[in-house]
């Protein structure tokens, strides 16, 4: 076969770098090793499809840390407000949460998947389920090993997390053996272990709501779900880079009252009043109640000091979950390896994006929108590359 490109990988990634190949007047084979593309878009979108973050782009940015001057050109082009335009293109109208947070109207993504990849195929896409990469331009597949024979390539193999929705890593070894020296993969985006006592088993499953969580220098409001295996959710995932670096936890359980307010309150509770009792009439109850018993005993006697314990609560956590029950991962094929063009500097023609890339972010839009973003760019890259080729 010889399509004028090859791109591995029929996620968010993949797809948009096809797309933009297509766009270029570029014939496109797309190889997908799973059964149907975008698994790991659909399993997001079960419980709400969140696309983008609407924020000023400097404070965007910053959640990629390291990261951001790598990405700053690829989400100067394709960020925020681009991702929107985009999925309303597709006839998905979108809206803003209360916290910035964009979702389709839908809120699921199968629609949006269905739209593009329909507009894909209708634009003459060539897409390969059940190819499995075995390096170079080699797959097997469902009629025996196939050879591609593409003027460029654009690998979008995602991380290393969730290996049954396709992204397993795999394709590490591929390019180890091209003497790519890659960035050993951490997991991001991660629960954490905890070994609660038995009095914590009624909790499993329950949220935690109305907290602000602390890691090193982050301090976040989000919400957190006891587990029976740890502590999970939104909130722990935007410190979770800071946990797997080796920060405590603290829970802060009043975050609309200073300190000095809520030891007024506990000063203001009955001499000889229990501990439990105090606390419910605090506004504790559910789960931060539970968890208010598990971390804090014994309760200190003054109210000053049980008012900063339940103000920064430690959690003792054991560490982070495995990595394929993480929802990305951090490292991956490092800056140094790519030229600006994400194209592999030792392997010429062929270029990355996605999650394959070394870069992290927190949840929250920003995971999806680099993707596409990294897509987009080597995308347009790919083509740039096979019209100097041909000019």
């Amino acid at each position: 076969m010889t399509p004028d490109a090859l791109v591995i990988g029929a996620g968010p990634a993949g797809l948009m770098a096809a797309d933009r190949l297509l766009a270029a007047g570029f014939t496109v084979l797309l190889a997908e090793a799973k059964p149907s593309p975008g698994r790991k878009l659909l399993m997001a979108g079960k419980s709400g499809l969140n696309l983008t973050k609407a924020e000023t782009a400097e404070r965007f940015l910053s959640v990629y840390a390291e990261a951001e001057d790598w990405l700053r050109p690829m989400l100067a082009v394709f960020g925020p407000d681009q991702v929107q335009d985009w999925a309303r293109g597709l006839g998905q109208e979108v809206f803003t949460g209360s916290s910035g947070r964009v979702f389709p109207q839908a809120m699921k993504a199968s629609p949006l998947l269905r739209a593009w990849l329909g507009d894909l195929s209708a634009r003459g896409l060539d897409l390969r389920t059940r190819w499995r990469w075995l390096g170079g331009t080699s797959f097997a597949t469902p009629e025996g090993q196939q050879q591609v024979q593409p003027k460029a390539t654009v690998l979008a193999l995602g991380g290393a997390s969730w290996a049954r929705l396709g992204s397993d890593g795999a394709w590490s070894s591929v390019l180890t053996e091209k003497g790519i020296a890659l960035v050993p993969f951490k997991p991001a985006n991660m629960g954490f272990l905890v070994d609660w006592s038995p009095h914590m088993a009624k909790q499993f499953g329950q949220p935690l709501k109305s907290i602000a969580l602390s890691a090193g220098t982050l301090r976040v409001r989000g919400e957190a779900v006891i587990s029976g295996r740890g502590i999970e959710g939104g909130g722990i995932y935007a410190v979770s880079r800071a946990l797997r670096e080796g920060a405590a936890l603290f829970i802060d359980l009043f975050p609309d009252r200073d300190s000095e307010a809520l030891t007024e309150k506990i000063e203001a509770r009955p001499k000889g009043e229990t501990v439990v009792n105090t606390l419910k009439k605090l506004g504790l109850s559910g789960a931060s109640l539970a968890l208010a018993l598990e971390c804090a005993r014994p309760f200190p006697a003054e109210a000053a000091a049980r008012a900063a314990l339940l103000k920064a609560l430690p959690v003792p956590l054991i560490g982070p979950r495995p990595m394929d029950e993480a929802i990305s991962t951090a490292g991956g094929i490092p800056r140094a390896a790519l030229t600006d063009d994400l194209m592999l500097r030792q392997w010429p023609g062929v270029f990355a994006a996605g999650e394959m890339l070394d870069w992290e972010a927190p949840t929250g839009g920003y995971l999806l929108t680099a993707c596409l973003a990294t897509g987009r760019w080597a995308g347009d890259a790919a083509a740039r590359f096979m019209q100097s080729r041909s000019g």
